[in-house]
């Protein structure tokens, strides 16, 4: 049936994926040359986008449940961490979503209103992780083409990785195909995106995390602002 034929299509577009990759790569290495500077830069944009992360976890987040919730940020991050170990191995919050669910309820004490509300929802537009990554790698990019990116340009990204990202689907490597509504935006060239895939996966990993952390937060923060966030044991937490 038509099915099995656009299954095949894609397994053919998936087999020839490396070799489109690798000489859209090839292309650039010339243009930019195989220096040393180019890997160190490439260097530096990851350090960047984790730093940038980590920032999000480790600060943001951390923020945000002071201010609405009476539940310390450590027994959330006992209570969510295996979804978030999840998220990282599959790079996918829409994969994540039931396991995501369960530690919300079984574990955080959200209800289950909130829950099924809030974490659906948030798998498909809260990418906070995603529109990060994008912001960084559309200035990554630009700089690596010679670009002097205006105030204009610069507000344009926020923007355009902002929409993009609640655009972006919840499933591997969907932050990369969004990306080139960035790219496009402020007018840089889209065979950049080359630069950045090798390292992507990991970065990819790592935002996915992020994304449904943000996703639990948010849906831990609407418990307790609605009243529906009970107070969860020791054991629950760490079972």
């Amino acid at each position: 049936g038509i099915n099995d034929i656009i299954l095949q299509i894609v397994d053919i577009i998936m087999m020839a994926a490396p070799y489109g990759v690798f000489a859209l790569l090839g292309g650039l290495v010339v243009d930019f040359g195989a220096s040393a500077e180019l890997f160190i830069a490439l260097a530096k944009y990851s350090v960047t986008v984790i730093v940038g992360l980590l920032l999000m976890i480790l600060v943001v987040y951390p923020l945000i449940f002071r201010i609405f919730t009476k539940m310390k940020y450590k027994d959330f991050f006992k209570g969510i961490m295996p979804a978030q170990m999840l998220a990282f191995s599959t790079s996918s919050s829409a994969a994540t979503l039931p396991v995501t669910m369960e530690r919300c309820e079984d574990h955080l004490g959200v209800s289950e209103e909130v829950s099924s509300f809030v974490l659906p929802l948030g798998a498909t537009i809260n990418m906070d992780g995603t529109s990060l990554y994008q912001a960084v790698a559309a200035v990554f990019i630009a700089q690596a083409y010679g670009m002097d990116l205006d105030m204009g340009q610069q507000l344009t990204i926020v923007l355009t990785a902002t929409l993009a990202s609640i655009g972006a689907a919840a499933v591997p490597g969907a932050g990369m195909v969004m990306l080139v509504i960035v790219l496009g935006a402020i007018g840089v060239p889209t065979e950049g995106l080359a630069l950045i895939f090798g390292v992507d996966r990991l970065l990819d990993m790592m935002r996915t995390v992020v994304n449904v952390t943000g996703d639990a937060t948010v849906a831990t923060v609407v418990a307790s602002t609605e009243g529906q966030l009970r107070e969860v044991t020791e054991e629950e937490l760490m079972s």
